[in-house]
């Protein structure tokens, strides 16, 4: 018989395996727990002065006041979620888009809660994909969610972006290459952050939505191909007008998937997200659901809906505009101060979000492992390195770019930040 004190290490799932690495949030916090003083550029966490204790506080007290109210929040809710909220929330998308549920062939029966807008990311994905099958995105693109779709087995693929997002363009090219290969069977959906991205705060413009839509639904022809819209960051708006959703470019219903969270524009505490799902989706979606959690936290639901029904989020999205509009400024001013003077150090000042993408010379390795990083650690900031935004696999990631936040520090510190890092750059490249 074997010695039973042989089996000491866990047997993981091939799943498990694939994720096994150290994620970079934890290395990042490693970091800033042994030098506490570190200006921190890379959390994209928002700020925790701006968190909504005042409007929270009586949202709660409202919920307390009815005993009947507090009891239902206190239950079990369905796995689909808070009807009032759901009613609010596609209520919120419509008049937003400037739509009517009838034109955009959408009902309330359509809008699923999750605990934050990450749940239905990898939900979509345990639905939708196999091991092997193939998500469009750019280069670069949201490292959680790539992360998720290394974890289910499934290939990201990355496509050229410019300062407008995707190229609809290289999106063609890409399927008519895929199809040449064989594999345009594979391909499952398109991935896109259709407002400031993460990480390159950039905002896909209106011309290009429809496109986007347009050529999903004509290359449809070996399987489905859906459109991922993740909009996190749509209420985030600093500057310019509000464009429509990539849903609202989607009359039939049946080729866009909008996710949306209230984690950055009112609490991540509270963590709750939704999707906006086509006819199709919604009950496979949520059998995986179902099996998952059985229902997102009732009482957290309670709580968005009463915040909304109160009329206490508009105020706080405005004071939240306020207060990160100045940090933006801060960070834009600071790379025009401390970073332009340096030769092929490029940004694009971002509209709304939380981030700017800087794209540095193409001989410095900004990574973990090259040179930039424990230089600018040692002048006391922290930066998430780019390479981490690019899926793996054909590609290989640009080693030059660095992903900046602005959410957490101060104007002041931002400033600050930005300048220690300017000295890094110029330690390497000089």
């Amino acid at each position: 018989m074997p010695d039973p004190g042989s089996f000491t290490q866990p047997v993981l799932s091939q799943r498990a395996l694939r994720v096994a690495t150290e994620p970079l949030a934890n290395l990042l916090m490693a970091k800033t727990l042994a030098q506490p003083e570190l200006i921190s550029l890379a959390a994209g966490f928002v700020d925790r002065q701006t968190l909504p204790v005042e409007p929270t506080r009586r949202a709660l007290e409202a919920i307390w006041s009815d005993p009947e109210q507090t009891r239902a929040a206190l239950q079990y809710g369905t796995t689909i979620g808070h009807a009032p909220l759901r009613e609010a929330v596609l209520e919120r998308m419509l008049h937003a888009d400037g739509c009517t549920a009838d034109e955009l062939n959408v009902s309330i029966d359509q809008v699923v809660v999750t605990a934050g807008s990450n749940q239905l990311l990898f939900l979509i994905g345990d639905t939708l994909l196999d091991p092997g099958d193939i998500v469009l995105c750019g280069a670069p693109s949201y490292y959680v969610f790539l992360g998720a779709l290394e974890n289910l087995g499934s290939r990201a693929v990355g496509v050229e972006v410019d300062q407008y997002g995707l190229i609809p363009e290289v999106i063609e090219q890409r399927l008519a290459r895929l199809e040449a290969e064989g594999e345009l069977g594979r391909v499952k959906a398109i991935y896109v952050t259709t407002y400031y991205d993460n990480p390159s705060g950039l905002t896909m413009p209106a011309e290009r939505r429809a496109a986007l839509v347009e050529i999903a639904q004509r290359w449809s022809r070996r399987s489905k191909i859906y459109v991922i819209e993740d909009a996190a960051y749509r209420e985030l708006r600093y500057y310019g007008d509000d464009t429509p959703s990539l849903r609202s470019f989607d009359p039939e219903g049946d080729t866009v998937i909008h996710a949306g969270t209230f984690s950055k524009s009112f609490s991540p505490g509270i963590r709750v997200g939704w999707g906006i799902l086509p006819k199709a989706l919604v009950q496979p979606i949520l059998a995986q659901k179902g099996n998952i959690d059985f229902g997102s936290p009732n009482l957290n639901q309670t709580l968005m809906a009463a915040i909304l029904r109160m009329g206490l989020f508009d105020p706080h999205i405005e004071q939240l505009r306020d207060g990160y509009r100045q940090k933006a400024d801060a960070a834009i001013r600071a790379a025009d101060e401390w970073l332009a003077p340096i030769d092929s150090v490029h940004w694009e000042r971002p509209q709304g979000g939380l981030y700017v993408w800087l794209r540095l010379p193409e001989s410095v390795d900004a990574g973990l492992a090259g040179p930039l990083f424990d230089r600018a650690v040692d002048e006391g900031v922290l930066y998430v390195p780019g390479e981490y935004c690019y899926p793996n696999g054909e590609q290989t990631p640009a080693k030059n770019g660095v992903r900046l936040s602005f959410g957490v520090s101060s104007p002041k510190d931002i400033h600050r930040g930005i300048e220690a890092l300017s000295r890094a750059i110029r330690q390497v490249v000089s």
